[in-house]
């Protein structure tokens, strides 16, 4: 009896066997596209506008805020929760305004002392197109966050907080922060323009300048 597998293939069924292997080798190439590449192709529509603005604004990156880096291309946020005065917000209910983003907590030392700068920059620039959106990160005794903001007169910033952390833990696992204070700059369209991780001089002619280019 003839071992099957000692059968020589006949040359069209090879043919066959290379055709199937093409289809399924495309086929795999076509879904890593969508995964990757076609994702990508995606996030460039939905931040045409910041991809614009991302270009504009890479050159006002100095002097003071020389740290924030321009993300080219810009990319959506993932959206998520955090306390306001007035109840819960998201981060896509301040859609359609330029926004300075800042993660800050009471015991991060550099956090405490840019508080001042961003509320100066608030106060100055703060606008129906513009606004300063600093999230408290204190997970412990959030009670003295409050009094800290009054002693320190900050007054122009609305106070949010983000006690359970989750938007720290939805922006680390995009590679977006690893400590505080973190800055990040959000277009209209609530697409990521620009990152800072560190501390800057929030009232400084240079930050005024972004800011005004940012909202033109």
């Amino acid at each position: 009896m003839t071992d099957p597998a000692r059968v020589p293939l006949s040359r069209r069924t090879r043919a066959s066997l290379v055709a199937l292997g093409l289809l399924i080798a495309v086929s795999a190439i076509g879904v890593l596209y969508e995964r990757v590449g076609g994702r990508g192709n995606a996030a460039q529509g939905l931040c045409s506008d910041s991809a614009a603005l991302s270009t504009r604004l890479a050159s006002l990156y100095r002097g003071d805020i020389a740290a924030m880096r321009p993300v080219d291309p810009p990319r959506p946020l993932p959206d998520f929760g955090f306390n306001s005065s007035s109840g819960v917000k998201t981060l896509s209910d301040f859609r359609g305004k330029m926004i300075l983003f800042n993660l800050w907590a009471t015991w991060c030392v550099p956090c405490r002392e840019e508080m001042p700068a961003l509320d100066r920059l608030q106060t100055k620039e703060g606008s129906a197109n513009f606004t300063v959106l600093a999230l408290n990160m204190d997970t412990r005794n959030t009670e003295r966050v409050p009094q800290w903001l009054d002693e320190n007169g900050i007054k122009a910033l609305e106070r949010f907080g983000d006690p359970e952390g989750k938007a720290f833990q939805a922006l680390r696992k995009e590679g977006l922060v690893t400590g505080l204070p973190t800055t990040l700059l959000i277009g209209r369209d609530g697409c990521l323009v620009g990152a800072m991780a560190g501390p800057a001089k929030w009232d400084s002619a240079e930050a005024f300048d972004l800011v005004r280019a940012a909202v033109k």
